[in-house]
């Protein structure tokens, strides 16, 4: 099984790959799902996409440093790098999810009902 919590080092976190991950609505979508800094499976995450393309864009967080991922079992499980993005580039998370929430932009991507 393919190990899924490596996340690049904060020193080799650049800003066209932050930016190019981002740049992408359901990717943005997945980060303003987790922007409450909670955990979530990667189950939970809901989006009107495969379960491939969501692994894709996953994986395309994770490899940019925007996430970090850690296996338990079978399980995968995601949170936001918040505090390495804050620490990295100042400001630029709180900017791109306000102009996303004000765009509309990522709504598409959910977190699933814990109760069904």
């Amino acid at each position: 099984m393919p190990d899924h919590s490596s996340s690049p080092a904060l020193s080799t976190i650049t800003l066209p790959s932050v930016l190019g991950a981002l740049s992408d609505p359901t990717r943005l979508g997945i980060v303003r799902v987790l922007s409450d800094g909670n955990e979530r499976g990667w189950g939970e995450l809901r989006a009107p996409i495969a379960k491939s393309t969501l692994s894709h864009h996953l994986k395309v967080l994770r490899e940019a440093g925007v996430t970090q991922t850690r296996q338990e079992g079978t399980r995968c499980f995601v949170t936001l790098r918040r505090e390495s993005l804050d620490a990295r580039f100042p400001g630029l998370l709180p900017a791109l999810l306000a102009a996303a929430v004000a765009d509309h932009v990522g709504e598409h991507v959910t977190e699933r009902d814990a109760a069904k």
